[in-house]
């Protein structure tokens, strides 16, 4: 096995294009999957039997069926109901609501870690649901969520890979162009896999950085 790399000087203009997509779809992803991700936890503990109802089943439609399949149902079903998003798009809603399931576990469990008795004293002192989650509760939360909270976004950022299936160009699809139009797996799956490593050892330094300042 060897490395051309006048093969991959030939192919950066690609990988460069995917770099960016895959930032920009996680990125995006995140930041949505986060906002679901919240919203999520707060709903799985709330004593409203029907908004907790329709939070667990959320849950766990998207925990229990494949990423692959929930790509496919949106790409591919919808447009037979006259719905048809783009790669980008269909990327963004699918990476969103499944990582936001997970992250709606991870809330809630950081939520359910904090002690009763500060929700109770807070709310004594005369501070409202939203004020007690919000200056309270939340942050203390986020403390412990920090950990699995980046493990959920890593993941977010590999699973970009699959978004290839639906021919949007990140590295994954990137690495597939070389191999199939240069005969040279070897670069192009390497590249992808070391640049899929600088974006997660970056999340992971971030997380680091965060626990630091937490502390």
């Amino acid at each position: 096995m060897y490395f051309n790399l006048l093969i991959l000087k030939q192919y950066l203009p690609i990988f460069k294009e995917a770099f960016v997509n895959t930032l920009t779809v996680s990125v995006v992803s995140l930041f949505f999957a986060l906002i679901v991700g919240i919203i999520g936890g707060l709903c799985k503990i709330s004593k409203n039997k029907i908004i907790h109802s329709i939070a667990s089943i959320y849950v766990n439609a998207f925990r229990s069926t494949p990423l692959l399949a929930q790509l496919y149902l949106v790409f591919f079903g919808l447009p037979y109901l006259g719905i048809k998003f783009s790669p980008f798009f269909t990327g963004v809603i699918v990476l969103t609501l499944n990582s936001g399931a997970y992250i709606t576990e991870i809330v809630r469990s950081g939520i359910q870690a904090i002690s009763r008795g500060q929700a109770e004293a807070a709310l004594s002192l005369g501070m409202n649901y939203f004020s007690m989650m919000r200056r309270i509760i939340l942050p203390q939360a986020f403390v412990i969520i920090i950990p699995p909270l980046v493990g959920q976004l890593v993941i977010l950022v590999k699973d970009s890979s699959l978004l290839s299936i639906i021919a949007h160009t990140e590295l994954t699809k990137a690495a597939e162009i070389v191999a199939s139009n240069a005969f040279a797996p070897t670069e192009g799956y390497l590249t992808s896999a070391f640049l899929y490593l600088i974006i997660c050892y970056f999340l992971m330094r971030l997380s680091k950085y965060f626990e630091t300042k937490t502390k």
